[in-house]
């Protein structure tokens, strides 16, 4: 009986853990999910949300076998994703990866990026969060373009 009752206890405690676990992670989801929505849909406000101060927003680019990396603006993608355009920026992600450790996030997301409707590109996304006063915010993100083993 005893035996059976440390075991209850093991697996209250491991599921306790898994429960909260899947907590921060739907939260860390709505965070990307809000910046991605938010782009969809022209709304500056929705997606910055998503981003604490002073993050960093990269994308690692390769022209004709030479890798660059060039750094954006975080204000400037806001104000252009809150100007007025004609197609949607619909960037349609998989939450590939998801490592949480106290306050802080790693997410791999593999993306394929449309234009209204019209394939431009894909590739893969990666974030790193904080838990901070306003839940979870992206402090860094980078990614990779391609046009080409899109599958």
């Amino acid at each position: 009986m005893k035996g059976l009752v440390i075991f209850a206890l093991f697996l209250l405690c491991f599921t306790t853990n898994g429960f909260a676990q899947s907590d921060e992670e739907s939260a860390v989801k709505k965070t990307i999910n809000n910046l991605f929505t938010g782009m969809k849909d022209g709304d500056s406000t929705l997606t910055k949300t998503a981003f604490a101060p002073a993050a960093i927003m990269q994308t690692i680019a390769n022209k004709e076998g030479k890798v660059s990396i060039r750094t954006e603006s975080v204000n400037d993608f806001i104000k252009f994703i809150g100007t007025p355009h004609q197609e949607k920026y619909d960037e349609r992600i998989v939450f590939t990866k998801i490592l949480i450790d106290g306050p802080l996030a790693s997410v791999w997301t593999d993306y394929k990026f449309y234009l209204g409707e019209k394939f431009s590109h894909c590739g893969v996304n990666s974030f790193q969060l904080v838990k901070g006063d306003k839940g979870w915010q992206i402090v860094y993100i980078i990614d990779t373009r391609r046009k080409d083993k899109c599958n």
